[in-house]
């Protein structure tokens, strides 16, 4: 059965699907139902087609979820547990929870794969019209189209590193809440909105994994977040008892580590400053009575957190060279590449005034000294060269069979040596027809020729205008792509092959009855579809030959 080779996440019995009870299956990379007391799945969705979900009112007697498919169309699964409603609500909503955070993470894909397959269905007009012909009318799937197109599509090819995208510092402002009639405020999460908040806060992030879906659902967790005053602008009144207070407490710690090694650089002093809220001394810190002052003070303290949270996010690992000895980035106290002679690091008898002396030199050198002007040391192996395929960049055309070299002389031997024995050459044939005698045959097999009296030939531009030759072909191009996806279902060795198998002869006989039978009646004496006929006759013939087999079988 096809689900035991994928992870099954999640599993909803009582389930409709067009009137029919069954199983829900919410897999790794796609949900898929089952009827009851059947093994196989009738209804099989991938997360990428899927482009969003809609779940009924509150009003309606029914709990139904629906999917809407980015390539158009619908399908609604309808949630009937003999629990009573309060069940059907909690098999809808755990279901719903799930497509939350799965679809996610297949939109930078389905966006990918739809641009570049809009790119080349209006760059390439035929494949366009092989397109409507098949896909449009249903005679063929969408992922039955492609799937023989994999090579065309450049998202299926080896990619660089995508651009990571930064995170707008105003993102948090960007959620507005709104009025919901009922004394109440409604925010609308979106997954980028999670996603930046994840990017941000960490300790959201780990929290989020701690009561999701196990303690609390996620429109709970989110309810609660923009409640906690962790959320608010000042974190004052943040309590022990809220769920959010120990992500307060890891934020500030981490901005105390940010904040200690800004304190190491010797050109800036953040002591000198009069504002004492972003370092935490005590010693010098000014005690303040007056609580609009201490709201600003937490004000500010809170923007630093937010502005250091979000360029933390724009952090890069270090890459290691081809030896993964050092990182190709490494430094001395932060200069790029930095093999030049250092300043001395003082003794250990120095004072105060000449290590803070060093410290500043060693920073200014960092400053100003650029990588990109520096020769690259003995040792450094360049950066690192990424290859779809090494043996080709390592060997060079190689060719498929080992053959023996040739030189340049030994070709210009040849050549020479085969001009001279073409110039040289003269026919000794002796039991060949006189050119007279075969001059005579082709004029009489000739159209008009006394053998060809009962034979009527006309050129093909007279057979057909240009209008109706565009049409042909693009008959014979459909036809010839159904009959390859038909041939390729032979030997019938799955479930999978024989399902396509007889899809394919419907889509066939469709075809015939719609496409053929039409452009040959409009184009009756010309004669054009009679080898588009003889094929479909031979693919025709095959299914029922297979399907008479597996009938005896049976038996």
């Amino acid at each position: 059965m096809s689900k035991s080779q994928e992870d099954v996440l999640l599993i909803v019995s009582n389930v409709k699907n067009k009137k029919c009870e069954g199983f829900l299956y919410m897999m790794s990379e796609r949900m898929a139902w089952m009827p009851s007391g059947k093994d196989s799945f009738t209804v099989s969705h991938r997360y990428a087609d899927i482009k969003t979900q809609k779940i009924s009112p509150d009003t309606k007697d029914k709990i139904q979820l629906q999917v809407v498919f980015t390539a158009g169309g619908a399908n609604t699964f309808h949630f009937n547990n003999p629990g009573g409603r309060s069940a059907q609500i909690a098999d809808r909503d755990a279901v719903k929870e799930l497509l939350q955070q799965m679809l996610p993470r297949f939109k930078p894909k389905i966006n990918n794969e739809l641009a570049e397959k809009n790119r080349l269905l209006q760059t390439d007009p035929d494949l366009f019209r092989l397109y409507k012909e098949l896909v449009v009318t249903e005679m063929m799937t969408s992922d039955e189209f492609w799937a023989s197109r994999t090579n065309k599509l450049k998202s299926n090819q080896v990619e660089k590193d995508p651009q990571d995208v930064g995170v707008s510092a105003a993102f948090l402002a960007d959620i507005r809440g709104q009025a919901d009639g009922c004394n109440g405020v409604k925010y609308n999460v979106t997954a980028d909105v999670i996603k930046s908040i994840f990017r941000t806060y960490p300790t959201v992030q780990q929290k989020h994994l701690e009561f999701v879906p196990d303690r609390m659902t996620e429109e709970e967790f989110w309810t609660q977040f923009f409640q906690s005053h962790y959320f608010h602008r000042d974190r004052i009144n943040l309590t022990k008892e809220e769920m959010f207070a120990d992500c307060a407490k890891q934020d500030d710690k981490m901005v105390e580590i940010e904040i200690a090694k800004v304190e190491n650089n010797p050109l800036i002093n953040l002591t000198a400053m009069s504002d004492y809220t972003v370092v935490q001394d005590d010693s010098n810190r000014q005690e303040c009575t007056d609580t609009t002052s201490q709201i600003n003070k937490s004000l500010i303290k809170r923007f630093n957190q937010h502005s250091t949270m979000v360029l933390k996010t724009c952090d890069k690992k270090r890459r290691l060279d081809n030896n993964g000895s050092r990182p190709v980035e490494e430094s001395f106290n932060g200069v790029v590449g930095g093999n030049d002679k250092q300043p001395t690091l003082p003794e250990s008898s120095a004072t105060v005034e000449e290590v803070s002396e060093f410290s500043k030199r060693a920073k200014l050198k960092e400053l100003i000294d650029l990588s990109d002007l520096k020769e690259e040391p003995s040792g450094y192996a360049g950066p690192v060269l990424k290859l779809a395929k090494r043996d080709p960049y390592l060997h060079g055309p190689t060719p498929v069979i080992g053959t023996h070299y040739t030189t340049g002389d030994e070709l210009l031997n040849a050549t020479q040596a085969f001009t001279h024995d073409i110039l040289a050459w003269s026919s000794h044939n002796t039991q060949v027809m006189p050119s007279s005698a075969a001059t005579s045959v082709l004029f009489e097999m000739a159209p008009g020729g006394c053998l060809m009296q009962n034979c009527s030939v006309q050129q093909i531009n007279l057979l057909a205008s240009s209008e109706v030759a565009s049409e042909a072909k693009i008959l014979y191009n459909a036809l010839a792509e159904l009959l390859r996806h038909f041939w390729t279902c032979f030997p019938v060795t799955s479930k999978e092959l024989e399902d396509k198998a007889v899809r394919m002869n419907e889509s066939l006989q469709r075809f015939h009855k719609n496409k053929l039978l039409p452009f040959s009646s409009k184009h009756y004496n010309n004669n054009l579809t009679s080898h588009l006929e003889k094929m479909l006759e031979v693919a025709l013939k095959k299914f029922e030959v297979w399907q008479s087999k597996k009938l005896s079988k049976r038996t």
